[in-house]
């Protein structure tokens, strides 16, 4: 399926020149966006024209000052349109829609069965379906839908190489969804789509170099470059919780011993604390933050070394990348400071040069919202792929 906005076209590259300046900037007139893309103005004219009768821009007001009447703003209708965004779990779809934003509108959680592909097709679908039915504005269209996996993604395909964490190769996730629904779907990494999510809203919006690091069911730090978020030759960038640690450690689920992520993921570090302390399963994240708070020396002492350990690669990740900024997501940043200072402290000591902020995302729905960014990329992206549609 070609879509209208279709990346090849040198109209969907003037549309993305217009919104994403919008995005950056704010309302703007015609004639200032003529002037800041270098447009034509009879080009600026027909495709705002193009996005208005779309539904991805609405005209301010009118105003009268001294001079006389003033241009008329133009503005990205945020509102306009809708995605939905879909992030696998373990046991559990996570869904959520949003405008065009990502801003979340309503979300909704399903468990899953299992976790083959057909099943995940299935949930998410119905997950979709639900929260579309919940939508209160008739004249707001469905731009896509975002699927956000733990593994290595071909984004062109929608095909999942590889996801050691259920066992997937090669599977075509995105058909599979798009076989479900009406909608094209997007795929990506669940990291990559958090660091998408950044950059278009959040702080990583109008920064060139950024590392986007998950502390999660794993551990990975997906990378900005120039604006865009870099896969790799195999779209396998930025998997720092498979960097080995301790060749004798815990096995991984990649199947190799001590990966990064088998001592410091969220649920590592929780069943660490568990065993020191001869807890049973029922013990949470929550629970280890609540004894950390408390004085636990065993809960202070693993998040300390979670944070160490982290912030020394993370040392390493700067001296080759550079960020400007280095944004957290995932189940950790609950931890906070008892995490991330020594996480700081460490970043400091092993980078050349100065070490960058390290910004928790506190934000809810954090990652099913990346998921959603997913679709809404295609808008702002000069290098966004057509999503999956439906088959027949």
């Amino acid at each position: 399926m070609r879509l209208k906005g279709d990346p090849s076209t040198s109209r969907a590259m003037n549309r993305r020149l217009i919104l994403n300046l919008l995005r950056a900037d704010g309302p703007r007139s015609r004639a200032d966006i003529a002037i800041a893309t270098g447009l034509s103005r009879a080009a600026v004219t027909f495709v705002i024209a193009d996005l208005l009768s779309e539904n991805f821009l609405i005209e301010g007001e009118t105003r009268v000052g001294n001079s006389g009447r003033r241009p008329i703003p133009l503005d990205i209708n945020y509102a306009g349109r809708l995605v939905v965004g879909v992030q696998l779990r373990v046991g559990a779809i996570a869904c959520v829609l949003t405008d065009l934003a990502t801003t979340p509108i309503a979300s909704l959680q399903l468990p899953l069965p299992d976790h083959r592909p057909e099943t995940v097709g299935k949930v998410a679908a119905e997950a979709s379906r639900r929260l579309l039915a919940k939508v209160v504005a008739p004249n707001a269209g469905i731009t896509g839908i975002g699927l956000a996996v733990p593994g290595i993604v071909d984004t062109a395909s929608g095909v999942c190489r590889r996801c050691h964490r259920f066992d997937w190769t090669d599977v075509p996730i995105g058909a599979i969804l798009a076989d479900e629904v009406r909608v094209p779907v997007w795929v990506d990494d669940d990291t990559n789509a958090f660091a998408l999510s950044q950059q278009l809203f959040g702080p990583a919006r109008n920064r060139k170099t950024v590392g986007a690091l998950a502390i999660g069911a794993g551990v990975s730090c997906a990378v900005i470059v120039e604006g865009s978020v870099h896969h790799g030759a195999n779209g396998a960038a930025g998997k720092l919780g498979h960097i080995t640690v301790d060749p004798e450690g815990p096995m991984c689920e990649c199947g190799r011993r001590g990966c990064l992520q088998t001592l410091f993921s969220e649920p590592a570090l929780v069943q660490r604390w568990r065993e020191r302390r001869s807890l049973g399963p029922e013990m949470t994240r929550h629970d280890m933050l609540a004894a950390a708070q408390a004085g636990d020396a065993d809960a202070i002492g693993l998040l300390a070394e979670a944070g160490e350990g982290i912030g020394r690669l993370l040392g390493d990740f700067c001296n080759i990348v550079d960020p400007e900024v280095i944004v957290v997501g995932g189940e950790a940043v609950v931890f906070g400071d008892l995490l991330f200072d020594p996480m700081r402290a460490a970043l400091k000591r092993f980078v050349l040069w100065a070490p960058p902020p390290i910004q928790p995302d506190w934000t809810d729905n954090s990652w099913a919202r990346g998921a959603a960014a997913l679709a809404t990329q295609q808008l702002f992206d000069f290098e966004a792929v057509s999503g999956n549609v439906r088959a027949g």
